[in-house]
């Protein structure tokens, strides 16, 4: 059966350069930003994270908002973030918003709901919380500490409406790799990998345990790009500790590497990889990929970008990138690229397909001449 798991809104407002903000990303599978540093790009990344982390059970207002997130420094006015996505056909809404009063040393929570198809699962108002009863007329309530969100706190059995919205939040992918850091070693499992992935091989080991034929669809991934691959071993190093090492063939002659001694471009073919299989085994999943071209070759690019929308295209989950790479934006139709823009430092930021934008020649040589409108 084909599942979709997409987002149909996302709204920031009052988060760093980003005020009165949408990402009009509602119908697309995959989809591309661009524009200059400090445009925005990494700052949508970061607003998705906030609520990444929530779901993931970091509660604590005060470890997710800084006050230097506030835009322009005005504190006086609330952060706002509002997600709405489309899990199999049930709509759900989560809004939360901090303030952070005067006096304040730290923000809280001023409002949290969620809703499902226009419904109430939950609704909060500062501490107070009231949830809808599943089995009987009414709702709960309870009062919270108002410098803790909810969603985490409220538990729900499986399959349960909040249960299912809190999972697919927990498991967004929001990527930014640090290829130095990943060593393939690991003491446990995850399904919910770190920004950096310095996780990668416990990523590698609990979605192998998740799904064991996962492991068909990465080896598929890395033979195209490595034709020389044999195989990946997740090799015991003590009593709760592996670590991955690659074997190579060519010919008679062999050779087992260490994933830690891998190039930063191979260990990012072993993220693609990863992200694939993950989509396909307990997705569709939502990942958010910060300049995924970063450590590759430019004839890399254009292969590596189109391996990533052709997977979330047929599993159902929805690829979110940001690229300065002209490879990687070539892979891209102007429907399905976001240009963000901002006049200055001052400005917040403004975000426009690319496709309602009068583009002087074609799009790579308008982005070189900045004669892109603003």
């Amino acid at each position: 059966m084909y599942h979709s798991h997409v987002i149909r809104r996302f709204y920031i407002h009052n988060f760093r350069c980003l005020e009165n903000f949408e990402l009009p990303v509602a119908g697309q599978p995959s989809l591309l930003l661009i524009g200059k540093n400090g445009a925005g790009k990494t700052t949508v990344g970061l607003a998705l994270q906030i609520l990444q982390k929530i779901a993931r059970g970091t509660n604590r207002i005060g470890q997710l908002i800084k006050q230097k997130d506030v835009a322009q420094g005005r504190s006086g006015l609330p952060i706002r973030f509002e997600i709405e996505v489309d899990l199999d056909s049930q709509i759900f809404q989560y809004v939360v918003a901090f303030e952070l009063p005067e006096n304040f040393k730290e923000f809280r929570v001023l409002k949290e709901d969620l809703f499902l198809d226009g419904k109430p699962l939950y609704t909060r108002d500062l501490a107070h919380v009231q949830i809808k009863r599943f089995a009987a007329e009414g709702v709960a309530q309870f009062n919270l500490d108002w410098h803790l969100a909810a969603l985490p706190v409220i538990q729900r059995q499986p399959r349960d409406p909040l249960f299912v919205f809190r999972e697919w939040l927990a498991r967004i992918l929001i990527l930014r790799p640090v290829p130095s850091a990943i060593t393939g070693d690991s003491e446990d499992e995850t399904l919910e990998p770190s920004e950096d992935v310095s996780d990668l091989g416990a990523w590698f080991s609990g979605l192998l345990a998740d799904e064991p034929s996962a492991y068909t669809s990465i080896d598929e991934y890395l033979r195209q790009v490595m034709p020389d691959l044999v195989d990946i071993k997740n090799r015991p190093t003590g009593s709760d500790s592996r670590s991955l090492v690659i074997q190579f063939k060519d010919g008679p002659a062999s050779l087992r590497i260490p994933f830690r001694d891998l190039s930063d471009g191979e260990k990012c073919f072993m993220i693609c990889a990863l992200v694939l299989a993950a989509n396909r085994a307990y997705g569709p999943l939502l990942c958010f990929w910060d300049e995924p071209d970063n450590h590759l070759a430019l004839s890399e690019v254009g292969h590596f970008v189109m391996a990533l929308r052709r997977g979330f295209l047929s599993s159902g989950g929805q690829l979110i990138m940001t690229s300065h790479n002209d490879e990687a934006i070539r892979r891209f139709s102007n429907e399905n690229t976001l240009i963000l823009q901002r006049k200055n430092h001052l400005e917040p930021t403004i975000v426009r397909p690319v496709a309602e934008i009068p583009v002087s020649g074609d799009l790579i040589g308008a982005l070189v001449r900045d004669d892109i409108a603003s």
